[in-house]
């Protein structure tokens, strides 16, 4: 993991970082236990058998890992991580305000280029 993202999490007191599959893109989305909490208190509001309900538990619980960095600062790739990201090699971090996630390179660059497409076709941001 990149040092700037180790000072942050160390900053913070972060050890046990919690791992769950992106609701929209093929990345992993990683915080401390305040991410996980965040899904808890959304999922508090709603009707435990609702389908939101259920949609949004099936991907933040039934998706979900806790892991811990290494002593050297490694996040172990797992196959949890592989089979949705489908990261073999090289690995993009993306910081996104208080969390951050983990992408295949590629996938990172098409989505980004997507992305300002769209902020670009509505009047938002510059090309």
């Amino acid at each position: 993991m990149p040092a700037a993202f180790r000072s942050v999490l160390a900053s913070l007191g972060v050890e046990d970082l919690y791992c769950f599959q992106d609701f929209h893109f093929p990345a992993i989305n990683i915080g401390g236990p305040d991410l996980l909490a965040r899904f808890e208190r959304q999922l508090d509001g709603l009707d435990p058998f609702s389908l939101e309900a259920n949609r949004i538990s099936l991907i933040v619980h039934g998706g979900g890992v806790f892991t811990r960095l290494d002593s050297e600062g490694r996040l172990t790739v797992t196959d949890f991580v592989r089979s949705h990201t489908g990261i073999a090699g090289e690995i993009t971090f993306v910081g996104r305000s208080d969390y951050f996630q983990l992408w295949r390179p590629e996938e990172f660059s098409a989505a980004q280029m997507a992305a300002r497409e769209e902020l670009r076709k509505r009047g938002l941001g510059s090309s």
